[in-house]
């Protein structure tokens, strides 16, 4: 442990500047909405409402050095359901850029200078030229392999392209194949699309890391590659902080971008009701269940309930609406899962695992076989709360059912589907 000092930050009068116009901390009724909708209260014995009060009573040494602020994964639930609408997620992230960087969890922060580390803005530290030659290797595997997609495509760097496709890191540095049904869609549907050598990562901890210089500039190497490309459309696929973190860094810092800014999720409903992805549920013969995990980063804190209808909408066209069974509470009301806000790199697995049990029982309490989510961290947390709490079900990309319903998804592109979908279609 460092001897470094966490300097005292000022709580009540940072807390007063986030109140919106008219509102009052003396109208507080303490009534603990925030609390009992956080999964992260009673960790470290603290909680939403308590933190607000501490702040109000000047215990502010206590706040600047509570580790709670890094489980804490500011989903904005205490938000969401606060009469007065106060941003406690502000207060945290303040909390959090306060704290020595040698004294932050080490795996948040790594993470966040491996994506300083190359122009691929990548938090796994994957260089363009990495990037590049994954992407042609596998690309021409495909082509080999599957003959119905020999003239398939994954351009890189082309100028003036519709969509600029962001991709979450883990595909390319441990699960290749998971890019190809993506890849597969776009070709169907017929899309004007580029992957960049430059800024093509999606994931971002810098801002998990409460370090908003590394925050913003991370954001504006990916703003200027979208530029350079000439795109109308940064596309961000399925993963849920990279669409928050880009959206907020533009806004915040008041960032030049030339393009458009939309989610992957949308743009499968639009297809779907235009009839360019003609998907249909005959293939869940078995009836199989199915739920949606709303990814806080793009429900609750970005599009709102809009893009957890699409969800839905897409949902229901896979499996069948019979098959469809929603958490409760679910759209902006539903829990954060405990993936997000660093929360996986912070090293604190059990409190991690505690936090997520709200989130297990949840999806139990569904019956649902399957959980589909278009979100990296919720995957993971979902997967990880799952084995360790003894789920039975199976989390799975967007982008996996739709090739599956299409019939055209491969025989390596299946790690997600249980036993009873994994030979379906071969």
């Amino acid at each position: 442990m460092s001897d470094t000092p966490i300097k005292k930050l000022n709580f009540k009068e940072l807390a007063s500047q986030l109140l919106p116009e008219g509102a009052s901390f003396d109208s507080c009724l303490t009534c603990g909405l925030c609390s009992s909708g956080c999964p992260a209260s009673g960790l470290e014995n603290m909680d939403p409402r308590k933190f607000i009060r501490m702040a109000m009573l000047g215990m502010d040494e206590e706040l600047s050095k509570t580790p709670w602020v890094w489980m804490c994964t500011q989903c904005k639930r205490c938000q969401h359901v606060c009469p007065m609408d106060i941003d406690i997620a502000q207060l945290v992230f303040a909390a959090r850029s306060n704290w020595p960087k040698e004294l932050k969890p080490s795996g948040i922060v790594r993470s966040c200078e491996l994506t300083r580390s190359t122009s691929s803005t990548s938090a796994m530290g994957l260089p363009p030229e990495d990037f590049v030659f994954v992407v042609q290797d596998v690309l021409e595997e495909v082509r080999e392999l599957q003959p119905q997609f020999k003239d398939m495509v994954a351009p890189m760097d082309k100028k003036g392209a519709f969509f600029f496709v962001n991709q979450n890191s883990r595909e390319p540095m441990s699960e290749p194949d998971e890019m190809v049904p993506l890849w597969k869609i776009f070709n169907l549907v017929g899309a004007d699309w580029t992957y960049s050598s430059k800024g093509w990562a999606a994931e971002n901890f810098c801002m998990f890391s409460g370090d908003e210089e590394a925050w913003h500039q991370v954001i504006q190497q990916r703003v200027d590659a979208v530029n350079e490309l000439g795109c109308r459309v940064w596309l961000n696929t399925e993963c849920g902080h990279s669409y928050y973190t880009m959206w907020n860094a533009i806004n915040r810092f008041g960032m030049e971008a030339d393009f458009e800014l939309a989610n992957l999720v949308t743009y499968y409903a639009r297809w779907i009701r235009e009839g360019k992805l003609p998907v249909n549920a005959d293939w869940n013969t078995a009836g199989l269940k199915f739920t949606v995990q709303d990814p806080c980063q793009i429900v609750r804190k970005a599009y709102g309930d809009e893009i957890a209808e699409d969800m839905r909408f897409v949902t229901k066209s896979l499996v069948g609406e019979e098959n469809f069974i929603d958490m409760q509470p679910n759209r902006s009301a539903n829990y954060c899962c405990g993936g997000g806000g660093g929360f996986l790199q912070a090293g604190m697995t059990d409190q991690r695992r505690i936090y997520g049990r709200r989130k297990f029982d949840q999806i139990a309490a569904t019956g649902a076989r399957y959980v589909l989510t278009p979100c990296h961290n919720c995957h993971s947390q979902m997967e990880d709360i799952g084995d360790h709490y003894g789920g039975g079900y199976h989390v799975v990309h967007f982008w996996t059912l739709i090739c599956l319903s299409l019939g055209i998804l491969g025989e390596n592109e299946r790690a997600y589907l249980g036993p009873e979908l994994a030979a379906l279609g071969l």
